[in-house]
């Protein structure tokens, strides 16, 4: 949720990069954005000042107008405290426009700091939380004595990052000093290392392009970026030694290539991931499935897409391992958290690992003594680093809001491990491919103008219905979030028993119903169900690999066990995408009010 973006160094291109990174981070959502760098001041009583562009709305093929300059920040807002409007963007400055900040998160007792501010002198601008943090800056390199003790701007820094409460990732910049100032408690800050110059940023993937030397900042700890790199730890200010990691990621995965959007891009690239993870994965399932079969009461935690990957494991190592695990959407996670002991194995599922409704559960979980193994995406995110044992998914970077490859790479995981658990990973491994072959059947040409034909077929529908049972429940719940957040239509998944009690009430003539039908256990059930709706009036599309009569349209999958879920969510994927374009959304990359990933509450 917001994009941070920040260089200093040697180049005098900053306003440039930095309006280049933040188009590299629009996916983490926003309604406004803004870049403030450095000038050189014609005024000999004026060493330098700082100069700011704002705007409301998409950065689309926007230019800035901005001086040359060696020193800047950047920031997508996503709005929280106060409007969408030019004054309430990114960043803020302090009265002397020498400070520039901008902000992720929340700073919970701004009210109380901004009535001190205010009859101290300051002038505030906008109506947000974070303007309150240049002018505490501001405020103490006013003071006198020994206050900064002679740490000027670094010490102003830390004792305005002390006084503030809530998550909060924020980044600074001087123009005095050519300095920039970054610290965090809750959302990510990355910083990218190179030769006589740095970069911030609240996700790696806007710092790929110049550099792969890479340091994370931790919670509570405080980075200094100027001639040198200095890490302390908060609150005191102790020195650290930062430790640089190097990043094996291609900057190319960033690039659309031959795709018209990012959405359909990762989309085909889901055969690769799930062979990777089945040709690939042995050793890491092995581990994971020993640490669940020693553990006493397992865990799986999810939030969105995520979630539902959690709820198809629980179904999954049930039925191929006989095993109970447990499953919470992260967020609820705290209500539930008096069973956690020593024994207890907590796995929380995310692609960003940035998430707070699972990096807070986890963090309770861990001081509750229980082992966290994680299944992320993103290495060196927060909840790879929080986990004693890691499955990174291996999906590669996804730039879409909508999760994709990322889930498909969720579930083949889940898929190994469970079988892993009853020693048939080869079995595991054959049918992971096989859903792959089936997935580059789907993609191709003549498979998919079924698709399209059936998003116009229903591209003025106000309602669609999904109905599974078992496995197919778990798909038909990840679909309809396909369906909504691409194409802004009501549309509600179902587990196909419930349509008695209550569900049936919501079909008319011609309501548009998806069954999900595998071959197994639930097909009789499911056909009677799908029977139990085209008695009233609904259009019936089955998706499976047995036809029916009662079918109106059938879109045909490989009969892979419980891998069938993986082609017959990629149909739900390309038929969520083909709607919104059949709609008219012309970027459903990145849909209306949502983030990649949520880090503020």
């Amino acid at each position: 949720m917001c994009g941070i973006f920040g260089y200093v160094g040697k180049k005098t291109n900053a306003a440039g990069m930095i309006l280049e990174g933040l188009r590299l981070l629009e996916y983490r959502g926003y309604d406004s954005w803004g870049i403030a760098t450095k000038v050189k001041s014609q005024n000999a009583k004026v060493k330098s000042f700082l100069a700011v562009e704002k705007h409301v709305g998409k950065i689309g093929d926007a230019k800035v107008d901005l001086p040359q300059s060696a020193l800047g920040i950047g920031h997508t807002r996503w709005a929280t405290h106060g409007g969408v409007t030019q004054e309430n963007s990114h960043p803020h400055l302090d009265c002397t426009k020498n400070i520039a900040v901008v902000h992720n998160g929340i700073i919970e007792n701004y009210q109380e700091l901004k009535e001190v501010l205010l009859k101290k002198g300051h002038s505030f601008l906008s109506e947000t939380d974070t303007e309150v943090f240049p002018h505490l800056i501001e405020e103490y390199l006013a003071s006198k004595g020994e206050t900064l003790q002679g740490k000027g701007f670094t010490e102003a820094f830390r004792l305005a990052f002390n006084q503030i409460k809530g998550l909060n990732a924020i980044v600074a910049i001087n123009a005095d000093t050519n300095e920039i100032a970054a610290a965090k408690t809750g959302s990510p800050l990355i910083i990218g290392v190179s030769e006589n110059e740095f970069y911030v940023a609240s996700d790696a993937i806007g710092i790929l392009k110049h550099t792969n030397k890479i340091v994370f900042l931790e919670d509570n700890q405080m980075v200094m970026l100027g001639k040198k790199l200095r890490l302390t730890k908060l609150p005191e200010g102790e020195e650290l030694e930062p430790a640089v990691n190097t990043l094996d990621w291609k900057f190319e995965d960033a690039i659309k290539g031959r795709f018209e959007h990012f959405l359909l891009k990762e989309i085909h690239e889901q055969p690769q991931v799930i062979s990777n993870i089945a040709l690939n994965y042995s050793d890491q399932t092995k581990k994971l499935a020993k640490l669940i079969k020693e553990s006493y009461g397992t865990f799986l935690l999810g939030c969105g897409t995520a979630s539902y990957a959690g709820l198809f494991g629980t179904y999954l190592f049930s039925s191929i391992a006989k095993r109970h695990v447990n499953f919470s959407i992260g967020s609820e996670f705290n209500y539930l958290e008096n069973y956690l002991t020593p024994k207890s194995l907590v796995i929380p599922i995310s692609q960003s690992g940035e998430t707070i409704d699972i990096v807070e559960p986890v963090n309770r979980a861990k001081q509750k003594g229980s082992k966290v193994a994680s299944l992320v995406n993103v290495l060196g995110s927060t909840l790879y680093r929080q986990s004693d044992f890691k499955v990174l998914l291996g999906a590669g970077s996804e730039k879409a809001v909508i999760g994709t490859k990322s889930f498909t790479a969720m579930i083949s995981v889940l898929f190994l491990t469970a079988y892993t658990l009853v020693k048939k990973q080869k079995e595991a491994k054959n049918l992971l491919l096989s859903a792959a072959k089936n997935v580059e059947e789907i993609l191709k040409e003549d498979y998919t103008k079924n698709i399209k034909k059936l998003a116009l077929e229903f591209k003025n529908k106000e309602h669609i219905y999904i109905l599974g049972r078992g496995l197919s429940y778990a798909t038909a719940l990840e679909a309809t979030l396909k369906i909504k957040e691409t194409t802004y239509v009501h549309a509600e998944g179902f587990a196909g028993g419930e349509l008695k009690h209550g569900v049936i009430a919501l079909i008319e003539k011609g309501t548009p119903v998806f069954i999900i039908a595998p071959n197994d256990e639930t097909f009789d059930d499911i056909i009677s169900n799908a029977q139990e709706v085209k008695a009233r009036g609904g259009f019936i599309i089955g998706i499976g690999p047995r036809k029916s009569d009662v079918f109106d349209r059938f879109l045909q999958t490989r009969d892979i066990t419980e891998a069938t879920i993986i082609p017959q969510v990629v149909i739900s994927q390309l038929f969520a995408y083909y709607l919104a374009l059949s709609r008219g959304i012309k970027d459903p990359d990145k849909p209306r009010n949502l983030a990649k990933s949520v880090t503020v509450k």
